[in-house]
């Protein structure tokens, strides 16, 4: 793109300064790349260095490439790799991981490979400049991991299963492969299955022959895409189709959970975001046909797969008809992973730094999509509810970091995946589009997809085509929001003389004096009034504030308000603290604050002050106990209980201190979910959701008692179904507190649903059981991992240690610490949902010195592992500040 002008449009020498002080640190950048530096360690991983040295000479990629699937737990293959060079470098590598090689040959020369299981060194002599062609044919064992090519065994029916997932860099784990985003390449797949397999990949297959024993699956050549967004997934899946759209649609799970799965909500959410997309982006949707596929143990919601779109099986397959929430999640997941297709897939960043932006930009146009072309057009305050404040956690913690960050390696592609990589990027993308306006904002990205259109891009190349579109110099905007990390916190000052506003002011503080940037941007300011009814709004004022005090004179002489919210409406991405007057009024009438928006505002306030420390918990469980039961919107209430929950854990982790007060806590909060569950019989979403939170929050002997006779049918509710998801969730629960004959109903239940959810759900009752030698065992087999699926693995991490076993825990605190390194030898995958669990909690002072006792001992262990213990220290200290705060 040329530029009008160096100094008008100026983020890319942001970001080559910002590149080029990473890489004095990193890389020792110099003239000339050292040759050590451009040698690889032995492992899978590539550095960025190692990648672009690759791509400086690499063009015109084609992978030929032809799979021998069966049920078996190997499968065979032979990649054919076409590419060019511009000259033959001194080292090149052809990535293919954990193979057993059979035949290898360069340029038509059949030679023993240099492989080392990771990767192999193609012989110098034999390649030329221009046109040259590698074939390996090999042999793999298949992934159970959810990485490579993945294989599941359905327990129900014994049928085989395989899909593929490749993000960041596991394409290498299925064919030989260059495997890294900016070496776009065109894919021509055949594939031998069996007769009753379906074969699914990036493009439509265009024949399918009769071979006896196995079918022939031929599929003509994709456009240009970066190998982790190529894919293939195989087996007797069931098939719906829908061809009443602009493009034909398909859908497919496994044979034994299809009456699972509402087909017909997939295909009207498909088709609304495919129709809407078209229009934003006014581009066609580049791959013809939108397959999507649900699959089990999946490490991740979704995937975005060129035309081949895979989801978790976990999240997506219902028991009984879908609830309002369910239907609202599904159809935002769909129009995130669609986003993708255009943003992620058409366009591509040239290295894993830019994944960022990936997901920052379909997590905004996912909600976008969703609340403009569905029925949840409150898809925002959703967004606000869940997203939007796990953003605000994370940039709060001591391990905040800017959106845009450095990736060494192609190990690191995952450290900073968060919610400050999702939520908050898409946040600040929702913010420059208010700043920019909405149809300047929707021409620079659509002008942005037509210039990169297959190809890659970088950050600078997304905010200059939104710079020219909008004429701004965001040079600014760029370095305050997208290289400082922390979150803002902004407070209303002002004062009042004879009920008129005398003085106004928004008050702007950073977190710490560790992240200390104080940003601009525009935000609307709510002043609000009681009256018999409730909160009436006075009025709503539209300002731009920057740095640490910024007076907003327009609002003297106005009424004086009982309430200022500085954030209405949500334009902004910062964090609110309510002035003394506005916290008063927001808790006396929180009931009735007629928006939606306003009043989940509000009470997310009141949770942030409770973390903050600077209100109590008890006085946040006051407000919970009499305003939630008064709560007419149904995403509102899955925040307060969401929230709540957070609460209790608090609580459990605090013993034995305040123990009398727990007690009585959990009593008033399950007894009030049972009312609620009852009276709201008429309204289906409601009572699920109110059930779910009996369950969760029921620990004392009679809601114990009445869930078990719920279970065995002696008590019932009216207007409530107990399907197969709610028996296994009160199983849990009974034996979470080895309540009655909980055990026995466990063994009873597993031997009727033996699916695979039925067996995760078995785990989950079993681990969960307050029993030393049961943790020990499963303790065990988690760092041992005996040959289980990982995915059965996670499960049993997740309910091991509940907060309430606490002693439990203590007992395999110290064992969990000093085998931190053992664990993270496991890798990334491992180590992700290891350490969110696993690291020991107690909400002491002694575990924070044990935690510290690790990162001072163990300074091998790998950045997100390291991550881990801060957050785990952090969380530490913040519940013994809210311990101390209760009376």
């Amino acid at each position: 793109m040329k530029l009008l002008s160096t100094e008008l449009f100026s983020p890319r020498v942001i970001k080559t300064s910002f590149v080029a002080l990473c890489c004095a640190s990193l890389f020792s950048c110099s003239s000339s790349l050292s040759t050590s530096s451009l040698q690889r360690d032995g492992s899978a991983y590539i550095s960025q260095v190692q990648a672009q040295a690759r791509a400086n000479v690499i063009s015109n990629v084609q992978y030929d490439l032809t799979f021998f699937l069966s049920e078996h737990s190997q499968f065979s293959a032979i990649s054919t790799v076409h590419f060019d060079l511009s000259s033959v470098p001194k080292s090149l590598t052809l990535d293919l991981n954990k193979a057993n090689i059979k035949q290898f040959s360069i340029n038509g020369t059949k030679v023993y490979p240099n492989y080392n299981g990771a990767y192999i060194v193609i012989n110098q002599s034999l390649l030329v400049s221009g046109n040259n062609t590698v074939v390996v044919e090999f042999t793999r064992e298949h992934s159970t991991n959810g990485e490579g090519l993945h294989r599941f065994v359905d327990p129900v029916d014994n049928n085989v299963y395989l899909y593929s997932h490749f993000e960041p860099a596991a394409a290498q784990q299925m064919f030989a492969v260059f495997d890294q985003p900016d070496l776009k390449a065109t894919y021509q797949i055949n594939v031998h299955a069996p007769k009753d397999w379906q074969v699914i990949s990036a493009m439509r297959e265009t024949n399918v022959v009769d071979q006896g024993d196995t079918n022939l699956w031929t599929f003509p050549v994709t456009p240009k895409l970066s190998p982790y967004n190529f894919s293939m997934h195989a087996g007797p899946y069931k098939v719906w189709e829908d061809n009443s759209g602009r493009y034909p649609m398909r859908l497919f799970s496994r044979q034994s959970v299809a009456d699972q799965v509402a087909p017909q909500d997939w295909f009207t959410y498909t088709k609304q975001g495919l129709a809407f997309f078209d229009r934003y982006f006014d581009i066609d949707y580049p791959f013809k046909k939108y397959d999507q596929v649900l699959v089990p143990d999946f490490l991740y919601g979704a995937m975005e797969n060129a035309g081949a779109i895979t989801f978790s099986e976990d999240r997506f397959l219902f028991n009984a008809q879908m609830t309002a929430e369910q239907k609202e999640r599904l159809a935002g997941v769909i129009m995130h992973e669609m986003a993708h297709q255009w943003f992620g897939d058409l366009v591509t960043m040239k290295w894993w730094n830019g994944l960022w932006l990936n997901e920052s930009f379909a997590s905004f146009m996912g909600t976008l999509a969703t609340s403009e072309a569905t029925e949840f057009s409150h898809a925002w305050r959703t967004f606000y509810a869940s997203g939007k404040q796990a953003a605000y956690h994370q940039d709060s913690l001591v391990t905040t970091h800017p959106i845009e960050v450095p990736v060494p390696t192609s190990q690191n592609a995952f450290d900073n995946i968060d919610a400050i990589t999702y939520q908050k990027g898409a946040s600040t993308i929702k913010q420059l589009r208010h700043l920019l306006g909405e149809e300047t904002f929707r021409r620079g990205v659509s002008q942005y997809l037509q210039q990169y259109s297959y190809k890659n891009a970088e950050l600078d190349d997304f905010i200059n085509s939104l710079a020219k579109a909008s004429g701004r110099d965001l040079s600014q905007w760029t370095k305050e929001w997208l290289y400082a990390a922390g979150v803002n916190t902004i407070k209303a000052q002002y004062t009042c003389q004879g009920n008129q506003i005398d003085s106004f002011a928004l008050i702007q503080t950073a977190e710490d004096s560790q992240h200390p940037t104080l940003r601009e941007q525009r935000v609307q300011i709510g002043l609000f009034n009681t009256h018999r009814y409730g909160l009436e709004m006075q009025q709503s004022h539209a300002v731009t504030y920057k740095g640490a005090y910024t007076e907003i004179n327009e609002l003297i002489g106005e009424i004086c308000p009982d309430l200022v919210y500085p954030n209405y409406d949500d334009w902004g991405f910062v964090k609110v603290e309510l002035d003394q007057k506005s916290f008063t009024t927001a808790k006396q009438q929180l009931n009735l604050v007629s928006d939606p928006l306003l009043r989940s505002m509000l009470w997310q306030s009141m949770w942030d002050s409770v973390v903050d420390g600077k209100t109590s918990m008890e006085q946040f469980i006051n407000i919970v106990l009499i305003n939630a039961p008064l709560e007419k919107d149904y995403t509102i209430l899955g925040q307060v209980l969401d929230n709540m929950q957070r609460a209790k854990n608090y609580l459990d982790l605090m013993a034995p201190m305040h123990s009398s007060y727990n007690s009585k806590i959990s009593k008033a909060l399950s007894q009030m979910s049972l009312r609620m569950s009852m009276e709201h019989y008429r309204n289906r979403d409601f009572q699920r959701r109110w059930f779910d939170a009996y369950i969760n929050l029921s620990s004392h002997g009679d809601a114990l008692e009445h869930i078990q006779s719920l279970l065995k049918n002696k008590s019932h509710i009216k207007g409530l179904t107990i399907d197969q998801d709610l028996r296994w969730a009160m199983i849990r629960q009974l034996n979470r507190y080895d309540y009655g004959d909980a055990h026995a109903l466990l063994a009873a239940e597993k031997r009727l649903d033996q699916s695979d959810s039925g067996e995760k759900a078995a785990i989950a009752a079993e681990v969960i059981r307050p029993e030393s030698a049961l943790k020990r065992q499963w303790l065990n087999r988690i760092e041992h991992n005996d040959n289980m699926a990982f995915s059965k693995i996670r499960v049993a991490m997740y309910n091991l240690y509940p907060a309430e076993q606490k002693l439990l825990s203590a007992a395999t605190a110290e064992q969990r610490f000093a085998n931190l390194p053992l664990m993270d030898d496991k890798g990334p995958v491992f180590m992700r949902s290891f350490a969110a669990q696993l690291i020991p909690m107690d909400c002491s002072s002694s575990n924070i010195d044990a935690i510290s006792h690790v990162l001072n001992r163990q300074t091998s262990l790998s950045a997100l592992t390291r991550r881990a213990l801060l957050e785990a220290r952090q969380q530490e200290q913040r519940c013994i500040n809210i311990k101390q705060m209760l009376n």
